[in-house]
């Protein structure tokens, strides 16, 4: 593509996506709809998924497939409602050998999508507080204490994963001293997770 200010604008754009941007984000930087099927069809850029978009000269990193389906997860006014959740969080956070097979991610109750859900996904519907939400480069993932609260109430994994994610959060300074004293007081979180919370660390 030749520079000019519209391909400056979007690449910037897309740099702060892993190289991924929307049909909005398209046109808010001077490319009209109605040339988005020139540019993938010339090789400019690679659909993604409907609506999404990738430069096709910007180097792929890991956390592609992440930053497409958090696009993916925009709303009308194109801003992104999905956290990935529960094991995906726990991947992220590296708090776990667990590996899913599909990405979870929690969105707002009232998500809706007119097209099937992707099987890449799982979608865990919730309110999530801004305390519960962490930034990463080009998406946003539940907090570790967030995700150990998360995959304890969806019950699914096992007490080792359980364990494993609770010590290695800890031992790292993934979870607050106030977010351990917490955990150990509730009395809606099983017993043995409490002790785990309480455990001295090695």
């Amino acid at each position: 593509m030749p520079k000019t200010n519209h391909n400056k604008t979007l690449w910037e754009t897309a740099d702060s996506q892993g190289g991924y941007f929307t049909a909005k984000q398209a046109i808010k930087a001077g490319f009209a709809d109605n040339t988005h099927p020139y540019h993938v069809r010339v090789g400019n850029w690679l659909r993604g998924c409907r609506g999404v978009y990738r430069l096709t000269k910007y180097p792929r990193g890991d956390d592609g497939q992440l930053i497409l389906w958090y696009l993916w997860s925009r709303s009308r006014a194109d801003q992104p409602q999905g956290v990935y959740s529960h094991l995906t969080a726990l991947r992220i956070h590296e708090l776990s050998d667990a590996m899913p097979s599909r990405l979870d991610m929690t969105v707002p109750p009232n998500f809706r999508r007119n097209s099937p859900i992707p099987r890449v996904l799982t979608l865990h519907r919730a309110l999530l507080e801004e305390s519960d939400i962490q930034g990463m480069p080009g998406f946003k993932v539940t907090t570790p204490f967030r995700t150990v609260l998360d995959i304890v109430e969806a019950g699914t994994v096992s007490r080792e994963i359980v364990g494993q994610a609770i010590r290695e959060a800890r031992a790292r300074g993934l979870m607050t001293l106030a977010e351990s004293a917490t955990a150990r007081k509730r009395r809606d979180l099983p017993r043995w997770v409490n002790e785990l919370f309480g455990e001295r660390l090695k």
